[in-house]
């Protein structure tokens, strides 16, 4: 499952880093035009990438996590993640009660 979601969060990064066909310049006028919308739009992308990004890093973790032999326990406290937790979010590195540090 970990490699599933692995390849799935990859690709997904690769789809928004494409570039983006240039529809030429963005003019910013005092209307919310279309200059406007492609800022706003590029700037979900770069949030979306941005969270894709963390996710796929929380992923390579469970894995390495799982190669170590310490998966299902906490990387802040080291007890056990409960098996709910991981069964919702088989690439949870924290217990419920350790939110993961920024």
């Amino acid at each position: 499952m970990l490699a599933a979601r692995r390849a799935l969060l990859e690709q997904d990064l690769q789809i928004l880093a494409a570039p983006v066909a240039d529809s030429g310049g963005i003019s910013f006028g005092k209307r919310v035009g279309d200059g406007t919308s492609i800022a706003v739009e590029r700037l979900a992308q770069v949030a979306a990438h941005d969270g894709l990004g963390v996710a796929l890093a929380e992923v390579i973790r469970a894995q390495v996590k799982l190669e170590e032999g310490s998966y299902g326990l906490c990387d802040q406290c080291g007890r056990p993640i409960t098996a709910d937790r991981l069964e919702a979010r088989p690439w949870a590195t924290h217990c419920v009660g350790c939110p993961p540090r920024s």
